[in-house]
Parts: C-alpha cells; structure tokens; sequence
C-alpha cells in the first residue's frame, strides 16, 4: 500500500524528511478496524514528532505519521462489538502506532466514531484530534461543565486561532456558556476567533495579563494555554483569579516556577490527547464517545468544522508543504489532504 513516511528525523526543507513509499498492507487485531484512509489533517504534534533529535536516528523500518484520519472501514478484528464494514468513520488513533499518512490504517475501534451525518471526509478528517484535545482540556483536566453549570465564569484562551483553540472557542462559548477571551496576533485571525465565537480578543505578542487589564478583565477563572507555556507563565499566574485552573498543552523547555501559583491556590494541569489510548486506560472509550457527541454538535450546527486549507492528493510533497506551513506558526484552522494518486 501506499504511505508516506521517514527514515531520518530531519528539517522540514530536506527532501527526504517524507518519503513517498509502499509498505505491507497490515491485519487487523482483535479490537482493531482496518480503515481505507480516504482523508487526513496534519497537526503540530506531526511536525515535533518528525523534526531532527538531539541525537541523530535511523529507523530500520518506516516511521508513519498522522493522527487525525477519515475513511471508511474494510475489515475487523475477532472481538469488534461497534462497527461493520462500509461504515464511514473518524479518529485521532494513537502516537504509538502508525499513523494515517497510508492508505490504510488500524485503529482501536474504542477511539473511533462514525464521522458526523452532514459532512464529507474532508470536514471530518479535521475534527478528531482538535475536538479531542479541547473537550479533555476544558471538561475532564479544569472540570468545567459541559452542561452549562459555570455559565457566566471567565476563560482566556491562548492561541486561539490554532486547530484546538478553534475548537475550544466553540465548546466553551456554546456548551459551558463561558465568556471567552482569545488570543490573537493578526487582524485574519483575530477575525477567525472571533467567528469561532470568542467575546473579547487579545495580542498574545504582549504580556497577556497586561492585555487583560487594558480590557478590563484583570483575573479570569480558568486559562487554556495552547501556546508557548514558558513564555506565557508568569503572565497566567497574574491573570489567573485565586482558586482558578490553568491547563496547559505545550511543553515546557525550562523548570516552571510553579510557586508563582501557591498563593492563590491555583490548580495547575496538562492535557496530553494520547494519555488514553497510550496506557490503555479504563476509560479509553470516552474518546469514542467524545467523538460521537462532537459528530452529534456538527450535525447539529452547535459546532463547525475547521478546515483552513485542502489540499490533493495525499502524498509527500503536500505534506512536506503542509508541515511547512504549520512550523511557520501562521496557520489558521486545519490542514486537510485527501486522495491518493
């Protein structure tokens, strides 16, 4: 089958940091789908995961990225309880595994859903990880309700014209009832967050506690950082209210001074989308039901897709061009591909 892959962990100008290939067809196991991948977004943590290492490294076999897929199931393993062949279905799969730049893919069938009733591949394939991230980040890390229970408090989301920060907007803004500030750089996409739905936009090049006073929202009951956690720290810790929450997504490069938030009493945690599927834990499954009520708001129309960019056909040129795009930072919204030649 055809794929698209790497050997070498190199700059994203290298010709051969993606490699066109044609590797063995897999067979599915015991809870796994086998999906013809007919759709695919691309997302920072495919660019982290294919830039260059501290040291250099070989692998003797493909490495394939992608995690955020949809197509149409073909085959499924002895034990599969929720899904037939024909179904048409959506995911983010798991960074363990390989990925979906290949025309087919094994997923679990409990990070799976079937793709929303009112959209084609191309919307789906750039819902999965993005919706992923942001309902784990705002309902299960800060335990904001998803029903409406905090209407009212206060969030600031940094990097909100981003994939998740698309998302994220729409969730809380449309299921918490929050009033949502976001951050923004540009006029495009201080235009886009604000279609997402956000209440109040916010520079991000500046100390985003400053930016909050001079619109008259000194504190805030929870932030969402979706961007440079080692620069916009101290600032979160100004902002954040006593007894407030901070998620984080990115990682940090230096030690956090996580005393700046021992006065207020303020709970800090991270989201990482893999955690689930990465240690098989016992709720691995509510990732398929996130997806199954993220199709449920598109359908809908509580959410909107966030496609930026399509592109045809999948193959590695694209992505090297997609993957360039996204390491310029000024990307809004998602990156989708589609078709194989």
């Amino acid at each position: 089958m055809k794929a698209v892959g790497l050997f070498q962990y190199l700059p994203i100008d290298h010709e051969e940091s993606l490699l066109d290939l044609h590797i063995d067809q897999p067979e599915p196991g015991p809870r796994d789908l086998l999906i013809a991948v007919k759709a695919i977004a691309v997302n920072p943590v495919d660019t982290k995961v294919r830039a260059p290492k501290a040291k250099p490294v070989t692998e003797t076999t493909p490495k394939i990225l992608g995690w955020d897929g949809a197509g149409e199931v073909i085959a499924t393993g002895s034990d599969v309880k929720n899904f037939q062949v024909g179904d048409q279905v959506y995911y983010a799969g798991d960074i363990s595994r390989p990925g979906c730049y290949s025309e087919y893919q094994l997923v679990d069938e409990r990070i799976v859903a079937r793709i929303p009733r009112t959209q084609d591949y191309f919307a789906a394939a750039a819902l999965p990880l993005t919706s992923l991230t942001a309902w784990e980040a705002l309902f299960d890390r800060l335990g904001i309700s998803s029903s409406g229970t905090d209407a009212g408090k206060s969030i600031l989301i940094i990097g909100g014209a981003g994939g998740v920060g698309s998302i994220a907007i729409q969730l809380a803004r449309s299921l918490a009832k929050l009033k949502v500030i976001a951050t923004a750089s540009r006029t495009k996409s201080s235009l886009w967050v604000k279609q997402m739905g956000a209440s109040h936009v916010v520079n991000h090049r500046n100390p985003v506690d400053e930016e909050l006073k001079d619109i008259g929202i000194p504190e805030v009951d929870y932030i969402l950082c979706l961007a440079d956690t080692d620069q916009h720290f101290p600032a979160m810790a100004n902002a954040i209210k006593p007894q407030g929450k901070i998620c984080c997504v990115v990682d940090n490069r230096e030690p956090l001074p996580m005393n700046l938030l021992k006065p207020k009493s303020v709970t800090f945690v991270w989201e990482f989308m893999f955690t689930r599927s990465r240690f098989e834990t016992e709720d691995m499954d509510h990732q398929g039901w996130i997806l199954n009520r993220i199709a449920e708001l598109v359908d809908n129309e509580t959410l909107v897709t966030t496609v930026g960019d399509t592109v045809e056909p999948i193959n590695a040129a694209n992505l090297r061009l997609a993957h360039r795009q996204l390491e310029s930072g000024r990307t809004i919204g998602k990156i989708v591909l589609a078709g194989w030649e």
